[in-house]
């Protein structure tokens, strides 16, 4: 079924749109949430509560690209059970992607002077003027939390070149975010 088609279905309000949803996304949300989670302990009421947000977002919006809104809503979920799951304790291969990311956009996000929207916005104008080599796999470490070795069987870059990749994007998305005003 195409988006157009499934994003009717939640305009119409018909149920047969979380099971158009789950039939085609299913796989794609999974894995983002299972990237995130690190097991599959919590994938399923992750996965449930991202067509539940879905259905509660779809209408009045009415995404241009139903797997990238549906992604956003999967990894914002995730990282909401994460964060619960982690109140106490911390685990997982999720908290290295975060340590490897606090290198660069390190501050304080509770601060007054701190917007979320305006570090975004300069760290997706920094990855418009990166290699696309660079770009997909910075999305595909940072945003999906593929391991290395992941992004080196999509790519066919060696884990290797992955790592010097990834290590030569934080290091100029630092130089540019400090050019750019933060306090890092």
């Amino acid at each position: 079924m195409e988006d157009k088609d499934i994003i009717a279905l939640y305009w119409a309000r018909s149920e047969e749109a979380i099971q158009a949803t789950a039939a085609k996304y299913g796989g794609y949300c999974g894995a983002i949430i299972r990237r995130v989670l690190g097991d599959g302990r919590d994938g399923e009421e992750c996965l449930n509560d991202t067509w539940l947000g879905a259905w509660n977002a779809i209408p009045p919006q009415r995404p241009a690209k139903l797997a990238v809104f549906l992604g956003r809503i999967a990894r914002n979920t995730a990282l909401d059970r994460y964060s619960y799951n982690t109140a106490r304790r911390r685990c997982g291969d999720f908290e290295l992607v975060l340590e490897e990311l606090a290198e660069c956009v390190g501050g304080d996000p509770a601060g007054e002077d701190f917007d979320l929207r305006r570090l975004g916005e300069s760290i997706s104008a920094y990855l418009d003027t990166v290699s696309p080599a660079a770009r997909r796999a910075f999305l595909r470490r940072y945003w999906h939390c593929e391991t290395m070795a992941e992004i080196g069987e999509a790519t066919g870059y060696t884990q290797a070149k992955i790592r010097s990749l990834l290590h030569r994007t934080r290091k100029g998305l630092r130089e540019y975010l400090i050019r750019e005003g933060y306090d890092l």
